[in-house]
């Protein structure tokens, strides 16, 4: 079984509840450990822009809020032999502990992964 560590847990720090809850379930149920990555959880509207210029986001942090800055949205990265991983594969198993988990605790949650327009493998979002 995995666990979160301290640097994951501390930048959930600020998020909606209910994304913690998801998340603590889906590392108790997950094949393949994860953390959160620097970004992964509230942002301020200047990260948000930056990550916009970048072409990482939709959302610009001003004009469009991200689901971030609202404290509805996480991302998470995959932990494979030592090292973070963005690769699709991981973080779609990674994305199953995520539903799978949302789920069983009766929360409404959208993985980026599925997005037609914009993929977004490593994020996920309360819907309500």
């Amino acid at each position: 079984m995995f666990k979160l560590s301290n640097n994951s847990i501390s930048r959930m720090n600020g998020i909606d509840s209910r994304l913690i809850e998801i998340a603590e379930l889906a590392i108790k149920i997950t094949v393949i450990d994860f953390g959160i990555p620097a970004d992964g959880g509230v942002r301020t509207a200047e990260r948000q822009k930056e990550l916009f210029i970048d072409k990482k986001s939709k959302a610009d942090g001003y004009v469009k809020l991200s689901q971030h800055q609202l404290k509805k949205a996480l991302d998470v990265f995959a932990y494979v032999n030592g090292k973070a991983s963005w690769n699709t594969e991981h973080l779609a198993m990674v994305a199953a502990s995520f539903l799978q988990a949302a789920s069983i605790l009766g929360y409404q949650l959208e993985w980026g992964g599925l997005w037609k327009n914009f993929k977004d493998m490593p994020h996920f979002q309360l819907l309500d």
